[in-house]
Parts: structure tokens; C-alpha cells; sequence
């Protein structure tokens, strides 16, 4: 059974006498709500930025994919490029190295675009991941930290 601060705020404790402290008790159940609707808060905040998170990952994976098509799309028109020229070159010898020529730079010019924005993409990406994996580190020793808090509050000897 998951406890919500509705069912902290509501809770009632019978009345003994010598019991502890009414009104304590209820102001330590008041910051325990507080408490928890923060963290509840909080936990929402992180799973939204998780999944936007998520979503740039997809982007940034299918732009990795359309570059690589694009990739192999440059090499199979270099490729087609030589066949054509090779063709021509029966021809007109001259014009056809000329032409020839020209195509191969122009597709090594584009390959080497394209092999630098795949190299740019990945950094993105790991720069991504390593921010990602900060902000997770970071709020995981946040929660550690405030456990050790409540711990001591609590008077319980710290881990």
C-alpha cells in the first residue's frame, strides 16, 4: 500500500493516557507530508526531464541514421559516378578524366562532410550522456543525503 500525504494529514491516533503529545505528533506528521508531496513533486519533475531526455536521444539517433543512409547514398552515387565515367572515357577519353575527376572530389568533398557531422553528432551525444548521467548522479546523492538527513533526525545512527 503506497502512503500519500492525503493519508499522512488524515491519520488519527487514538488517545491514551500519558500518550505522547497530540499536538506533536501532528506537526511531525504535518512536515512528513510536506515532506513527502516535495519529493512527489520532485520525483515528477525528473521523470518529465527523463523523458524529454529520452526524446532528444530518439532525435539525435535518427539524425545518426538519416546521416548514415546519406552516408552510403554519397558512396553508392561515387560508385556510379566511376562506372559512368569509365564508360564516357571509351569515348572521349579527355573529357571523360576531366568529368571523372570532378565527380570524385565533389562526392570525397560531401563524404567528409558527412563523416564530420557523424563525428559532431556522436560528441553531442556523449556530452549528452555525460550530463545526463551528472544530473542522475547528483539527484541520486541529493536522496542519499536527504535519507541520512531523516536518519538522524529520527536518531537513527547514520549508514
Amino acid at each position: 500500500m503506497r502512503i500519500t500525504p492525503l493519508d499522512i494529514q488524515q491519520k488519527q491516533f487514538p488517545m491514551k493516557f500519558r500518550g505522547f503529545d497530540v499536538e506533536e505528533v501532528y506537526a511531525f506528521l504535518e512536515v512528513v507530508r510536506e515532506e513527502m508531496e516535495e519529493l512527489l513533486r520532485e520525483n515528477a519533475s525528473l521523470r518529465e526531464q527523463v523523458q524529454r531526455s529520452e526524446t532528444h536521444i530518439k532525435e539525435y539517433k535518427d539524425m545518426e541514421t538519416t546521416l548514415r543512409e546519406t552516408l552510403m547514398t554519397a558512396q553508392q552515387m561515387v560508385e556510379d559516378y566511376k562506372v559512368n565515367a569509365r564508360k564516357e572515357a571509351e569515348l572521349l577519353l579527355k573529357e571523360a578524366e576531366l568529368r571523372s575527376d570532378s565527380m570524385i572530389r565533389e562526392a570525397q568533398e560531401k563524404v567528409i562532410k558527412i563523416h564530420e557531422d557523424i563525428v559532431d553528432l556522436k560528441g553531442i551525444r556523449r556530452h549528452f550522456k555525460e550530463e545526463l548521467k551528472r544530473l542522475i548522479d547528483s539527484h541520486v546523492l541529493m536522496l542519499e543525503n536527504d535519507t541520512l538527513r531523516e536518519g538522524e533526525r529520527r536518531g537513527e545512527p547514520a549508514e
